[in-house]
């Protein structure tokens, strides 16, 4: 009988796809197979993120839970984030932990397996050049990180001291991984980075330069991709190449994530972030004006140390003119390894802080609840990719609206297009007025 392998996955996208890699990897060098029932387990994995808040207090948490509910004989590993900020610590405060794998390690899961006590956490390893066993190709979609690593020096960011520099796969790499994709069905990409926009600049083979603009137009004409979307972008890197080649190009969503973080120029300035209020504002309009249904959603930090009232009426203001269609808020939160922690002094009162985080969210929310009405009596094409127990079927549009309408599977995996009925804050309500569009 095959050995049973249970992963709990927290935080962000990459994380997600690193933990399918590892997922392969295990499979096809250590005869693993996957189950989503812990009691079942001959592994258990949790794959770590060390940007929420307290991510520590939340691993030994879930290790806790674990280390109870697993079988006889079952072995714990911890991977991702926290594991590389931690390392042998781990083992340390939970013996029971088998292994530690950091974020920039992937490519030794199956070394460090079935050794008790094993700790790989290099932040200067390098794996952009690893051939990595096939992903699993879930339904019609699938995710590639194109870089490992980050350049930026963010203050608030812990992730540059978890994944180290920034190393780009090579593209013929990346192409090759995702025409396997679209071979096994799939018809959308996720490109996934720290900064995808500065894809190109380093690869460990010391090749030429090579720009995320022109590894766009390489995917692009991957046949059999209908569509690509990719996160995160850098407001710095938006240049109008770029922004001229996203427009343009059919297959690219038109959806993109632009992490604000702030409004303030001078605590953009204190975040390190490279740009101003004012660069934001033109990058988001230049957008807005050459895409008529473009939706961009954002990251902001509030109460960041030495914000003022001044400060926080600069973001709010920038929400207004942009009028971001999804905002992941947060209030700013100590992380070790960053040089935020030198501004203690000039930490925000919790208090303050809590009530700046909900004017914003509320501010948003009636954003939203106008915004989303004028969706009503129009005709999107839409990707539906699941089913629901209630008879209706769930996909996304272009500019990754989600949408809800009556359907059967026969649709799933097909553009259809769709005219909306009824909208809430964060969803819309269709018909199905055609059964299958052609997409390019």
């Amino acid at each position: 009988m095959s050995k049973k392998l249970f992963i709990q996955t927290l935080g962000c996208q990459m994380n997600d796809t690193d933990s399918k890699t590892i997922q392969a990897e295990l499979e096809k060098h250590k005869g693993y197979t996957a189950t989503q029932n812990i009691e079942d387990a001959d592994l258990i994995i949790i794959n770590t993120c060390s940007v929420r808040e307290k991510p520590v207090q939340k691993l030994f948490s879930e290790i806790g839970q674990f280390n109870k509910k697993k079988k006889t004989g079952a072995k714990i590993g911890v991977c991702g984030c926290t594991a590389s900020h931690l390392g042998k610590d781990i083992i340390k405060r939970a013996p029971y932990v088998d292994f530690v794998l950091g974020a920039r390690n992937i490519s030794k899961i199956k070394d460090v397996v079935d050794v008790k006590g094993a700790v790989e956490v290099s932040i200067s390893n390098d794996d952009s050049m690893y051939e990595f066993a096939p992903v699993a190709v879930n339904q019609f979609r699938t995710s590639v990180n194109i870089s490992v690593g980050c350049d930026k020096e963010c203050t608030y960011c812990i992730v540059p001291s978890t994944r180290g520099d920034e190393i780009s796969i090579p593209p013929e790499m990346l192409v090759s991984q995702i025409q396997k994709a679209v071979d096994q069905g799939v018809v959308e990409v996720m490109l996934l980075g720290q900064n995808v926009n500065s894809y190109g600049k380093r690869f460990s083979d010391k090749r030429e330069k090579y720009s995320f603009t022109k590894l766009l137009q390489d995917v692009s004409k991957i046949e059999g991709l209908k569509r690509i979307r990719f996160t995160s972008p850098h407001p710095l890197h938006m240049d109008d190449e770029f922004i001229e080649e996203f427009a343009k190009n059919p297959k690219i969503s038109k959806c993109i994530h632009m992490p604000l973080q702030s409004g303030s120029t001078s605590i953009l300035k204190a975040m390190k972030r490279g740009y101003s209020k004012e660069w934001f504002l033109n990058r988001a309009s230049k957008m807005r004006n050459l895409i008529p249904n473009l939706r961009i959603t954002t990251d902001i930090i509030v109460a960041f140390p030495g914000e003022t009232h001044e400060d926080f009426l600069d973001t709010l203001d920038v929400v207004n003119q942009v009028e971001f269609d999804q905002i992941f808020n947060f209030k700013y939160s100590p992380r070790p390894n960053t040089k935020a922690l030198e501004l203690k002094e000039q930490e925000i009162p919790d208090e303050i802080g809590s009530a700046r985080l909900s004017e914003l969210i509320e501010l948003h929310k009636r954003h939203l609840e106008n915004n989303m009405q004028n969706y009503i009596g129009q005709t999107f094409e839409v990707l539906f990719e699941s089913l629901k127990p209630n008879g209706e079927i769930m996909g996304y549009t272009d500019n990754y609206l989600q949408i809800f309408a009556k359907g059967s599977d026969e649709l799933l995996g097909k553009f259809v297009n769709v005219k909306i009925t009824k909208a809430s804050r964060t969803s819309l309500i269709g018909e199905v007025v055609d059964k299958y569009v052609e997409k390019i």
